[in-house]
């Protein structure tokens, strides 16, 4: 049986090579069907109305051809898993690392990274986050202009590539997250409106037309695609790209509150932990509260104000939605209370922005990092950190992002201090896609003051290539160093409980101007972490504590600690003793 939803055509065929058309009939609900049998790799199409272009299946599993070709059956029951023994990672506790097939291993595809899944293992990393892996028109994309959602880049490898990584890394001890976006679709291959009404005419958002969720098929179109990453290439997670362009005011039930409530119900069926993580722009907690106390039930949220926050703290830079951040309680207050913006006056925003996060929700449904794909990626130049920090900072940044409240996240090579940019990039084959998405770019910058020259052709090739990883920086100097230091943080974290402590009542934080730079006291129950971004040395007192971890040498000195400029020291009871 063949089955596609499109109400907007009078007339629906099914198209196979070297076949003649099948014609499909119509149910009143605008489905379409036909009892056609279709075995693995079988290619097909639909054509609609009077047309004679064959279209891409709306769920298509394999685009052999690109997302313009035909379609191609998939068997995800014919794979040979060997994680029958996987009972899943719960988020609480983990630290996840988000990654780009496309540029995390120089082949750039899914088989090359599972080659470097020890080093993720090592790492002390739980939950790996794939950017988006649904097919996109061209070869290399960041994955958030795909179009067809149930298919994996052929690019990539493929269905069977993917399955291939995702088993793999149940056999490291690592879960996957799988990035989705279900808020808008890519501007080639789209051929979704000539199905049915999948967009709300005429009500966009940043990206295009808005999804249109008053559609009953559309939301299962949606949910269902949630469960086949769940059940059918056995994920363990995914991130839901940003969720407040998901416009949903007139549902009873918010999508995000279906979608948690069929996961959930897949999770307690297949006997493992299934995650969803929301990005979402809010600071609003009704994202993580429980569906039964009025919240859309997801498992975390990523925290942009613990981004700000540090980044301003280590970089200086206060242009544009940076400006607020700069205030001396920025950093303490995210630490204790997980928003900086919490009701209070965004100045970007021009308005009061968020809500406070209850005292009763665990830190780790907050997902906390120093960089990201897109705070790295939608810079003008695409720098990182390891543009503009020196390794002593960048050491800093390692110590605040894996002992702050939430779940720490790292940005692929953010590890070692990859010196590689990570650039935005497409691959667009139609000229005028291209040349208007370079344009774009560089004006959207230009109107933010940067220099547009500093802005890189996305369709360049060479764009996506200086965005790849170097991996033959891991073992030299300052990142060999930075690396053992991040390893060091993992294990400390895995030892000490009070460094994965979920309660917002075990906490503490305060900062005060040090000479030419701040001095942060953050504390986390037992754990003491100690950061002087000044140009002095700073004198603290110990209070009985040893120091656990430090990123450069401190000293006793007349029974004060010692904690050198643009250096962080962990301090806490003495832990030989039990």
């Amino acid at each position: 049986m063949i089955e596609v939803w499109a109400p907007r055509p009078e007339r629906v065929r099914l198209r196979r090579p070297d076949a003649a058309d099948v014609e499909l009939s119509r149910s009143a609900d605008g489905w379409w069907s036909a009892d056609v049998d279709l075995g693995p790799g079988d290619r097909y199409g639909f054509v609609l109305g009077d047309g004679d272009d064959a279209r891409p299946d709306p769920r298509s599993r394999r685009q052999p051809d690109g997302v313009h070709g035909l379609s191609a059956i998939d068997d995800p029951s014919s794979f040979a898993w060997t994680d029958q023994a996987w009972t899943g990672r719960p988020l609480a506790g983990g630290i996840i690392y988000e990654l780009h097939i496309g540029t995390f291993t120089s082949a750039g595809t899914l088989d090359a990274a599972i080659g470097r899944l020890d080093h993720l293992a090592e790492l002390g990393v739980t939950h790996i986050e794939l950017l988006p892996v649904n097919a996109f028109n061209g070869t290399h994309n960041w994955g958030y202009d795909g179009v067809l959602w149930y298919a994996v880049q052929e690019s990539y490898g493929g269905p069977d590539a993917y399955r291939r990584f995702v088993d793999a890394a149940h056999g490291a001890g690592l879960a996957v997250i799988q990035d989705v976006v279900y808020n808008h679709l890519g501007p080639s291959g789209n051929y979704l409106p000539e199905y049915g009404p999948y967009l709300r005419d005429g009500r966009r958002n940043t990206w295009g037309d808005s999804v249109n969720l008053d559609e009953d098929a559309v939301r299962e179109y949606i949910i269902g695609n949630a469960e086949m990453w769940l059940r059918d290439f056995h994920v363990d997670g995914l991130r839901l790209d940003a969720v407040h362009a998901l416009h949903d005011d007139d549902s009873p039930v918010h999508i995000l509150g279906e979608i948690a409530d069929r996961v959930d119900a897949l999770g307690t069926h297949l006997g493992r932990p299934l995650t969803l993580i929301a990005e979402s722009d809010m600071n609003d907690p009704v994202m993580i509260l429980p569906r039964e106390a009025g919240g859309h039930g997801m498992t975390a949220q990523w925290s942009d104000d613990w981004h700000h926050s540090v980044h301003v703290a280590l970089t200086g830079e206060t242009v544009g939605y940076y400006a607020d951040f700069d205030a001396l309680d920025a950093v303490p207050k995210t630490w204790n209370s997980g928003f900086f913006h919490d009701g209070t006056y965004s100045s970007f925003r021009g308005r009061e922005h968020g809500r406070p996060i209850p005292a009763e929700s665990p830190s780790w449904r907050l997902v906390t990092f120093a960089q990201d794909h897109d705070q790295i990626g939608n810079r003008a130049a695409g720098d990182r950190l390891s543009a503009t920090l020196d390794a002593d900072r960048l050491a800093v940044a390692a110590v605040l992002t894996l002992t702050a409240p939430g779940t720490p996240m790292l940005f692929m090579g953010e590890e070692w201090g990859a010196s590689t940019p990570w650039q935005f990039f497409t691959s667009h084959p139609e000229p005028e896609l291209a040349e208007a998405t370079a344009a774009g770019r560089k004006q959207e910058f230009a109107e933010m003051g940067w220099d547009e020259d500093l802005v890189p052709d996305p369709n360049d090739p060479a764009t996506f290539l200086r965005s790849k990883l170097d991996w033959t920086e891991v073992g030299e100097g300052d990142h060999a160093r930075l690396l053992a230091l991040y390893r060091e943080l993992g294990r400390l974290r895995r030892s000490v409980p009070d460094l994965t402590d979920p309660r917002f009542t075990a906490r503490g934080a305060g900062a005060a101007e040090g000479e030419g730079g701040r001095l942060y006291d953050l504390q986390r129950g037992r754990a003491r972490v100690l950061v002087n971004l000044s140009e002095a040395p700073w004198r603290v007192e110990p209070n009985g504590d040893v120091v656990w971890l430090e990123t450069l040498p401190s000293r006793i000195v007349d029974d004060l600690l010692v904690v050198e400029p643009n250096s962080a020291v962990i301090v806490g009871p003495d832990l030989s003793s039990g």
